[in-house]
């Protein structure tokens, strides 16, 4: 597996990919017309490829076999009142494909995050992630994350509650 910078080339799968993961990680916990409206809007080819092209935001894939097996996106932007960290830089994403999971993909995409951080001088490493996924924040809690408050993230007409969750970029990955 390699983890590289996206390229504007890798959008028509990393677009498959997102709603793949997302479809995988979400489906069963919400309903189908929230989650559909939700996959319509966040992840349109047109608006990936804005988000991609953005200056404050970065792409990062891993791939294995010619395929892409997860991407993260990190994002210089707005920063929720409760991280207070110094200089703070949010991994907006992680996902991996559903067949991918339990393979590393997770673990090799935030190594590739924290190192970046680190290398462009961010202290502080901020993300949100669902109250429900546990499988996701005992993922973040194994890299060192801790939560530091909430707020509400907009699935289709449905409001729900993201744990916000922090930890110095400056520790080892």
């Amino acid at each position: 597996m390699t983890v590289r910078d996206a390229h504007p080339s890798d959008l028509p799968a990393l677009r498959d990919l997102a709603e793949r993961a997302f479809r995988s990680a979400f489906a069963a916990q919400n309903d189908p017309a929230d989650l559909e409206a939700y996959v319509r809007d966040a992840f349109d080819l047109a608006r990936l490829g804005a988000e991609m092209e953005a200056p404050t935001t970065q792409y990062v894939v891993a791939e294995g076999d010619g395929a892409l097996l997860g991407y993260a996106t990190l994002r210089d932007a707005a920063v929720e009142a409760c991280v207070t960290g110094p200089v703070p830089l949010e991994i907006q994403r992680i996902y991996a494909a559903p067949e991918a999971v339990g393979q590393g993909v997770g673990a090799a995409l935030m190594r590739a995050c924290l190192d970046r951080a680190r290398t462009q001088g961010f202290e502080t490493v901020w993300l949100g992630v669902w109250e429900e996924n546990a499988r996701a924040i005992a993922f973040y809690e194994r890299w060192g994350f801790r939560t530091v408050g909430t707020h509400v993230f907009r699935l289709g007409s449905d409001d729900q509650t993201d744990l916000l969750m922090v930890r110095p970029a400056t520790e080892a990955a």
